[in-house]
């Protein structure tokens, strides 16, 4: 894709965070936008942000939940007939957990699964015959620097997002054995600057474990945020153009990405010594 004059994107969790950040990016460049979350006044803000910095540009708007099978396939439906066609389709919503494995509620693993792994399994598999049609199509997952190393506190969090890599890595290269003309790019942001840590669901297994109560370990999560929505936007439209395979976000994601390499099991304990110091 070497333009998105023109293109259509559509993007979930566009109501804040990384989903808004990439509506005004793509805006900027001239992308037609169909955007939805899960909070509807939200995703309305951003469409009207927008709406009047690009008024030329076709913006439209969906309260979705993208755990919903049905309610996923009926939006990409909806946006092919809205825009007439539609070149990306951004996974980007997600929810975060905070809870050990042995004391996190099947509700909980459930609640976080069908968000993060199924939601972005649900919008491919609806926009990918959309994406095949246009001739310029583009997958882009979003994953996390946890979807490369496991964290204490985070495990289900990182089942999703280990998944999630897997399922696009794995899609990106059956769409190039097909020479198919649609590509796949897999996300991996650090620490970026949005809510997603103060809307987290937490379990008490994780004070009675490790003496992290909600409030203590959301402030260390968000001590962690140092990139920009709009940076990290950036980024991401910078990989889709150049076809990247796998984009990394932020500085902290680049040194994650080399201690795993460098470390593939000798990182678990680096974990184990931070994590010890950082709940004193």
């Amino acid at each position: 894709m070497k333009t998105f004059r023109d293109k259509t994107a559509a993007i979930t969790g566009a109501g804040s965070g990384i989903g808004r950040g990439l509506a005004v990016e793509l805006a900027r460049r001239g992308c037609h936008l169909a955007l939805s979350d899960i909070n509807g006044d939200n995703v309305e803000a951003t469409a009207v942000q927008v709406a009047s910095d690009f008024p030329k540009l076709r913006i439209t708007t969906r309260e979705l939940d993208v755990a919903n099978r049905e309610a996923v396939q009926d939006w990409s439906d909806q946006v092919v007939a809205d825009h007439g066609s539609v070149n990306m389709i951004f996974n980007n919503a997600g929810v975060a957990l905070g809870t050990t494995i042995e004391g996190a509620s099947y509700e909980d693993l459930e609640w976080i699964v069908n968000i993060n792994f199924w939601g972005v399994v649900y919008g491919t598999k609806a926009f990918l015959p959309h994406l095949r049609t246009s001739g310029d199509g583009h997958v882009i997952n979003i994953s996390s620097v946890f979807g490369l190393i496991g964290v204490p506190s985070q495990g289900a969090y990182n089942a999703t997002k280990f998944a999630v890599r897997g399922f696009t890595e794995a899609l990106r290269q059956e769409l190039a054995i097909d020479r198919a003309p649609v590509s796949a790019t897999s996300v991996h942001p650090g620490g970026i600057k949005t809510n997603i840590a103060r809307s987290a669901r937490y379990s008490d297994s994780l004070k009675d474990k490790m003496s992290l109560d909600e409030q203590k370990g959301k402030a260390l999560i968000e001590r962690l945020f140092i990139t920009t929505p709009n940076s990290a936007a950036r980024t991401i439209l910078r990989g889709v153009k150049r076809d990247s395979r796998r984009v990394l976000i932020g500085p902290d994601a680049y040194a994650i990405d080399a201690m795993a390499r460098l470390l593939p099991t000798g990182y678990q304990r680096l974990l184990e010594a931070g994590s010890r110091l950082a709940t004193r």
